[in-house]
């Protein structure tokens, strides 16, 4: 990924290079022929560095979803030049990450899970790790029980951002009563 990304702003600096240079005055003299150049390699360059923003932008918007905040759509302050934005596009995604990896009361959830099932349990009606009912699914995890369907198909991870979200909305440990219990929660 790095040596694309490398290669990508490379071009991109030896094309402002190029750009630059062109808008000297040109060497007296006689004048030189002029051979007709396209506008597709800025483009293109362009068009690579918006791919590389858009796929950061999706990790990002992915786990901030997940995780039940607001959607980054666009910077702050963003740079003006589309090269400069994919580094501070690239934090934000690594920071998301870190963040989603690392959900409050993860110990919690793994404590309820072992008790509970397995994560890729599908034996209805309750899916996932958590045993979660559609119910449930649909009221904290919307967003994943439409993209990729029932808990089962979810990460560890998105199991427990679902799990944590109905802890915030006030519902605690209570819709695992025996497992939380068990695990000393309740």
């Amino acid at each position: 990924m790095r040596p694309y990304l490398m290669f990508i702003l490379a071009c991109a600096c030896a094309l402002a290079g190029a750009l630059g240079a062109g808008a000297q005055d040109p060497p007296p003299g006689p004048t030189p022929t002029t051979t007709t150049t396209t506008s597709e390699e800025p483009d293109l360059v362009e068009r690579e560095l918006q791919k590389i923003i858009d796929r950061y932008r999706r990790k990002v918007w992915h786990w901030q979803r997940v995780m039940g905040h607001p959607v980054t759509l666009t910077l702050p302050h963003p740079p003006p030049a589309l090269a400069d934005r994919v580094p501070v596009w690239r934090r934000v995604a690594n920071r998301t990450w870190t963040r989603a990896q690392h959900p409050p009361h993860a110990r919690a959830w793994r404590c309820i899970q072992r008790f509970e099932a397995r994560w890729t349990d599908s034996g209805g009606p309750y899916y996932g790790g958590l045993q979660m009912d559609l119910g449930f699914q649909r009221t904290y995890g919307g967003y994943l029980l439409r993209r990729k369907g029932t808990a089962e198909h979810w990460t560890p991870l998105e199991q427990m951002w679902v799990a944590e979200r109905a802890l915030r909305a006030g519902r605690g440990f209570y819709p695992w009563p025996n497992t939380a219990r068990s695990c000393g929660l309740i």
